[in-house]
């Protein structure tokens, strides 16, 4: 994944060079707005530990530079800036798959932590369609960097007593719900497809799809620590505002 990673930051930088070179349609536009979404998340855990997805936001700004358009396909550069919820939403279940009913509470267990980054994607985005009046479907993708800012913990039962002899599997030692978050730091691969509508006078909305994929990992995974994987994973569906600073094309 790691040699992925780099390969993909390659072509991403590389990309402004490799469509100057091309004998196309020039652009030099640029459009600035906000973007707001819902996230669907989970850490992919190793060994495993149960899970659904956890439900959370992403909201911030992004800015657009459109360079070229080479035969049909529109060559951008995109930029976010976000404030966004990941984390993961733990399935605590016995042996045959059931609930684990916590003694004190006659409750079934219940353990969520909701994590909150600062993310920063930068993704490479080829378009096809109507520029400025009409539809235009896109594909983008990048690499991607988070800054954890806080977490948040719910759950409806205390840990000296939650119900250790029914749970199974490496969650029955909890440590993923104790340790405080070990890697600050998060890095990725952000991909997405969408769909955008256009009016001149009234600017770009955008519909996208997105699947954002950690090459980091939450906790540590030396050899003396419980988990050798602990990486975000996370699906998003975004609405995009924006509006036209610069416009080349003369309609």
């Amino acid at each position: 994944m790691n040699r992925l990673y780099r390969t993909l930051l390659l072509l991403l930088i590389a990309l402004p060079a490799m469509v100057y070179a091309q004998v196309g349609d020039h652009r030099n536009d640029l459009a600035v707005g906000f973007n707001g979404g819902y996230t669907m998340s989970n850490v992919g855990f190793s060994p495993n530990v149960p899970q659904s997805q956890l439900g959370g936001f992403t909201a911030g700004a992004t800015i657009r530079y459109t360079c070229e358009k080479y035969f049909k396909s529109i060559c951008a550069i995109v930029a976010e800036v976000n404030l966004t919820q990941m984390g993961w939403k733990e399935s605590i279940n016995d042996q045959d798959n059931n609930p684990v009913i916590n003694a004190f509470s006659n409750e079934a267990e219940q353990y969520q932590r909701q994590l909150t980054y600062i993310q920063v994607p930068l993704m490479a985005r080829l378009g096809w369609g109507r520029e400025q009046k009409g539809f235009q479907a896109f594909f983008q993708l990048g690499p991607q960097v988070g800054f954890f800012l806080n977490d948040k913990v719910t759950s409806n039962f205390e840990y000296d007593k939650r119900n250790i002899s029914d749970r199974v599997g490496v969650q029955q030692y909890a440590y993923q719900d104790t340790i405080e978050i070990q890697n600050k730091f998060d890095y990725g691969i952000a991909v997405g497809l969408g769909l955008e509508f256009s009016r001149p006078k009234l600017g770009h909305f955008l519909l996208e799809g997105r699947y954002y994929y950690g090459l980091g990992n939450v906790f540590k995974n030396t050899k003396s620590d419980p988990f050798g994987k602990s990486n975000n994973n996370c699906l998003m569906v975004k609405l995009t505002y924006l509006f036209d600073i610069v416009r080349t094309r003369k309609l």
